[in-house]
């Protein structure tokens, strides 16, 4: 079941304008949520995140008690062990074109089964860069061809992830992840100016292991002694190869970081960002 603007809706009978402006120019933003026999993780920060995103674009605030309502509808008619659950949020139906149209937004919420990740991964470095000084840098939108396109050169490449650098060559992020990098046994991740989003997981993982956030040459990648990647379906996922380079199992900072997630995110499935 999918629930798009107030009805919930068999998955083959949902539908949307074709003029729906995050379909024609990818007006809208999204949000991820993990959700596991019903309880979704750190709902509260997606939707704060989801708001933020929305304002950056110019859309009108999502209203959270009617996502949570549509979150809730569609994980009760859909139970599963472990799914991923889409948030979207567009500006509606819309003129071809750029201008937004005066409909209102579109809400879609769905739910979808997701496989458990593998403890480690492999990595590509791609030639394209994120432009830290764009309009939507930081923004979770619904313009994700750039991802598309690098994450199937990482595929080629039998790497399950592919990470950017910035326009001013320090490292970004991956299509769908942010890294961490050991550094001389410092646990290091790239600042938000880099370009990166403000990945969810990224930023529990520097609250509860103290990770410094700090601007990261690509190069460094050569030089780590651990690297991993965090996202809302990986939480912490070890990193065992680069390009050629091929590192370790999973290493000792690294495990402790998956032993803290684990730990802290069983506590607690809403942690809430301190106001």
């Amino acid at each position: 079941m999918i629930w798009v603007n107030g009805t919930l809706t068999a998955e083959d009978d949902a539908a949307l304008s074709v003029l729906d402006h995050g379909l024609t120019v990818g007006d809208g933003v999204f949000e991820t949520v993990k959700a596991e026999h019903g309880e979704l993780f750190a709902l509260t920060r997606h939707l704060d995140r989801l708001t933020r995103s929305a304002r950056g674009l110019g859309l009108p605030d999502p209203d959270h008690d009617l996502v949570r309502e549509a979150c809730a509808a569609v994980l009760a008619a859909k139970p599963m062990p472990l799914g991923r659950l889409r948030i979207t949020f567009t500006g509606g139906r819309a003129p071809l074109g750029s201008e937004r149209g005066d409909s209102a937004p579109t809400l879609v919420v769905a739910l979808g089964t997701a496989a458990r990740r593998p403890d480690t991964t492999a990595v590509v470095t791609v030639p394209w860069r994120r432009n830290e000084h764009s309009a939507v840098t930081g923004l979770k939108t619904t313009s994700y061809a750039e991802n598309v396109v690098a994450l199937a050169a990482a595929h080629r490449a039998d790497a399950g992830e592919a990470l950017f650098a910035n326009t001013a060559g320090w490292l970004c992020e991956g299509t769908g992840s942010n890294v961490f990098l050991v550094l001389d046994g410092r646990l290091i991740t790239p600042t938000l100016a880099s370009g990166c989003l403000a990945g969810i997981t990224r930023q529990l993982v520097v609250d509860w292991t103290g990770a410094e956030e700090t601007d990261v040459p690509l190069e460094a990648l050569a030089d780590a002694e651990e690297i991993f990647l965090t996202s809302t379906l990986r939480d912490v996922q070890a990193v065992t190869r680069v390009d050629a380079r091929t590192l370790p199992g999973i290493g000792p900072v690294t495990r402790k970081a998956m032993e803290i997630f684990a730990e802290h995110a069983a506590q607690d499935n809403d942690p809430v960002e301190e106001r």
